[in-house]
């Protein structure tokens, strides 16, 4: 059987799932709309196994990687779900105060690429906190669908004071310097642009295709951001103008880029919906960007 390539799947075809992952359809709706496209060697089986998360084989850092130490820790949250759990990733061999950045997971809890990208951070001389929100629930259940069903369960204001005990957590951190950032995706996006609302003292943002806060909550930021939209992310994208006038506005430092003809979801390197080119990019930006802002 012919190998599925990015290049056989239409854009209908990442819109459709971008529904499903984003619950403005059920499983039954999606698997139902998708058998449309099953057309001769594209079969039904085939095209749900390429378009789902392959976390076996997309993992860039490996746990015991000896470059970093990655270990789980609990922390309180007592504005929201209490204690929560989340991967602590750093440098294995420094011997100095480190800057600190919270990792926000998407809309399905603590996920290997999410914990991936947490070490990834660490690599890069940051000590990094991956918070699980689903932790209240039991934590990430081992599959997107269910962590997803889970955190529907779970109020985002809720969630986002988990976050936010986090930037306590690592602030007062043994191994940080103090100086702390935030990136997030999709829904951790929205959650770096609240952090950015709710904490004066928080150094640097990066969302990546977060949804804006309201015009009001836009108004109290003072933190720099760097903003990382998906060129046919039209869902996303349409809020951006008005938010950037608050920002310009306010004197707000903030630097958005848009990347021509890729996904929402394009920096997830387990998904077909990954474009290594413009995930690259925009990985490289946001690092240099902490560097900047977290000395």
């Amino acid at each position: 059987m012919k190998k599925i390539t990015k290049e056989d799947i239409s854009q209908e075809i990442f819109d459709l799932y971008d529904d499903y992952a984003h619950n403005k359809i059920e499983r039954r709706q999606f698997i139902e709309k998708l058998s449309v496209f099953a057309v001769g060697t594209l079969t039904l089986p085939s095209l749900l196994s390429f378009i789902t998360p392959d976390y076996v084989n997309s993992m860039t850092i490996q746990p015991d990687d000896p470059r970093i130490s990655s270990d789980y820790i609990t922390y309180n949250s007592p504005k929201g779900g209490g204690k929560i759990k989340g991967l602590l990733s750093k440098p294995g061999k420094t011997h100095k105060k480190l800057p600190g950045v919270i990792v926000v997971h998407e809309n399905r809890g603590l996920n290997p690429y999410i914990e991936d990208v947490g070490r990834r951070t660490a690599i890069e001389g940051f000590i990094s906190l991956a918070p699980d929100a689903l932790t209240p629930l039991g934590g990430y259940p081992g599959n997107d669908d269910e962590g997803r069903e889970m955190q529907k369960k779970r109020d985002r204001y809720k969630m986002l004071e988990d976050f936010i005990a986090a930037y306590y957590y690592l602030k007062t951190h043994p191994d940080c310097n103090g100086h702390i950032g935030v990136v997030g995706f999709c829904f951790g996006g929205w959650i770096a642009n609240l952090m950015a609302v709710k904490i004066p003292t928080l150094n640097a943002a990066v969302p990546f295709y977060g949804g804006q806060p309201t015009a009001e909550e836009a108004t109290q930021i003072k933190t720099p951001l760097l903003l990382q939209y998906a060129g046919l992310d039209t869902r996303v994208n349409e809020g951006w103008p008005a938010f950037e006038a608050i920002l310009n506005k306010n004197k707000v430092p903030n630097v958005a880029y848009i990347y021509p003809n890729v996904n929402h979801g394009f920096h997830n390197n387990t998904t077909p919906r990954y474009d290594e080119k413009a995930a690259t990019l925009a990985w490289t930006r946001t690092i240099d960007f902490f560097k900047e802002k977290l000395k």
